[in-house]
């Protein structure tokens, strides 16, 4: 593929060779925000269009907040790897994906730049209204793959990106005291807890055991909802947070 039209008016185009077709010709309901976690953009970039990476995405947007389209719409991009979400393991070819350039974890996690932001609302809400994406799909890395990713991190603004109508979000209870489970607990409330994430959509065993699955799961869920305290305990504020995400889903 040497080069192809723009799925976003404000993109530019520079073709990665990695992708593939959409799986029995699957339709992307779901859109995935990752981080770049190298140290340079131009470096991450690179990477994403060589083609020994075997690593792509759609979009790239930079810390100035322009955009590059790297990978068709209607192509299968590779960007999220292993990963599930409520049940669906083949997330690439439900998906379309975003690198946002930042360092991430790596590099000391700097805030994104405001503008890098802006342009980031601007292309998911161009992408949600044009594939009809429902709020609570549109998700991190770290959902679809906890354990094995951690990006976009928890200093991402889910909060700015949900009041401008991108994402599902409620807003956090405080961090506080109060009844909590952690790795190594067992019964039916964490059988009970492990239901609400799965229900979520998160890939988790509801078993009972409070395992390392489990605390990854939380850990992820915390990044993205909870962000003031990351440490896989799943304490009332978290519990709460996902009870009420869960009241304000459609249909609930």
């Amino acid at each position: 593929m040497s080069g192809f039209l723009p799925d976003y008016h404000a993109a530019d185009v520079m073709a990665s060779p990695n992708f593939g077709d959409r799986r029995d010709g699957c339709a992307p309901d779901m859109l995935i925000l990752h981080y770049t976690g190298m140290p340079s953009a131009e470096g991450a970039l690179d990477w994403l269009l060589r083609p020994e990476s075997e690593v792509s995405s759609h979009y790239f947007v930079f810390e100035d907040g322009r955009i590059i389209q790297l990978v068709p719409e209607n192509a299968r991009a590779w960007h999220a790897g292993r990963s599930c979400w409520k049940g669906e393991t083949d997330v690439n070819s439900a998906s379309i994906g975003i690198e946002i350039v930042n360092p991430g974890h790596p590099g000391g996690l700097p805030d994104f730049p405001e503008v890098q932001i802006a342009a980031v609302i601007g292309l998911c809400c161009d992408v949600i209204g044009r594939h009809a994406i429902m709020p609570e799909r549109v998700l991190g890395h770290s959902d679809v793959a906890p354990v094995r990713k951690i990006d976009p991190g928890e200093r991402f603004p889910w909060a700015t990106l949900a009041s401008a109508g991108v994402g599902h979000w409620v807003e956090p209870s405080p961090v506080g005291g109060g009844r909590y489970f952690q790795l190594g607990d067992a019964g039916p409330p964490v059988e009970a807890l492990q239901a609400m994430l799965a229900l979520y959509g998160y890939d988790v065993p509801v078993s009972g055991e409070y395992c390392v699955r489990t605390q990854g799961v939380i850990e992820a869920f915390q990044r993205h909802f909870r962000q003031d305290r990351v440490d896989g305990i799943a304490d009332a504020s978290t519990i709460e947070t996902l009870h009420r995400l869960l009241k304000s889903l459609p249909g609930t």
